[in-house]
């Protein structure tokens, strides 16, 4: 069932609702595409399969992003953040109480981001970062995707530092709200470094932060529901539904 959630024509996401009459827990899935029109929420739509086989509801969202949709920071980020509060304006049978976050790639940034929000109508109880880009100062410097970073943020971290310090889910620990973070070492688009890195910064601000790192994955096993990495999310999740 799609939703909108706002005025805008990619202000919208997608209900995938298990059987049996709830409340279920709900995944909240963000797709990436290194924040950039082209890419959509399709990406996703194996995972949402798989999750409501397990009893979850999965909420993929669509956002504005780097292009002619008008994305960018803050309109991307406010954007995830109203798409996670409109899970309680949805008529369906929904936990609320019980809400994940879980993104892949520049997602995986836009999974950790609402974890910082200390006014969340919708808060959430758990984020996933898949490959995400989870540091964007050492995303700029490593010139991810041709330097998107920086089209992304408007500027440099030198040009524009409050910008950084804004939306990077490294500069924003700690949350408070317990984390996944699972990468390929052998990913070649966002490099595991960038993981790294948040662990570490997240783990000495006192948040609670597991770490699965496979050795011989890229950057697109997490897409696919039959991957050890997917197998990885779900059983972080167990915990907390269905």
């Amino acid at each position: 069932m799609r939703h909108p959630y706002g005025s805008h024509p990619h202000l919208f996401g997608d209900l995938h609702l298990p059987s049996g009459p709830g409340p279920h827990p709900v995944v909240v899935l963000i797709h990436g595409g290194f924040w950039r029109d082209r890419y959509g929420l399709d990406l996703m739509d194996p995972l949402c399969v798989d999750l409501v086989t397990r009893g979850w509801a999965a909420w993929n969202i669509e956002y504005r992003r780097l292009g002619e949709s008008g994305g960018g920071w803050p309109t991307t980020a406010d954007d995830v953040a109203a798409a996670v509060d409109a899970l309680a304006d949805l008529d369906a049978p929904l936990d609320l109480t019980r809400v994940v976050a879980v993104g892949h790639s520049a997602g995986g940034h836009l999974a950790l981001w609402p974890a910082g929000r200390r006014e969340a109508g919708v808060p959430l109880v758990g984020a996933v970062s898949q490959a995400g880009v989870a540091d964007l100062v050492e995303g700029h410097r490593l010139g991810l995707s041709d330097g998107v970073v920086a089209r992304f943020l408007g500027g440099t971290p030198e040009e524009a530092p409050e910008r950084y310090a804004a939306a990077s889910p490294l500069a924003r620990v700690p949350t408070g709200v317990p984390v996944l973070l699972v990468h390929g070492e052998a990913d070649e688009n966002v490099p595991v470094d960038l993981t790294r890195r948040y662990a570490e910064a997240a783990r000495a601000a006192g948040d609670r932060v597991e770490v699965v790192l496979r050795s011989r994955d890229g950057h697109f096993e997490h897409l696919d529901p039959s991957s050890a990495a997917w197998a990885a999310v779900v059983q972080w999740l167990e915990p907390v539904g269905p």
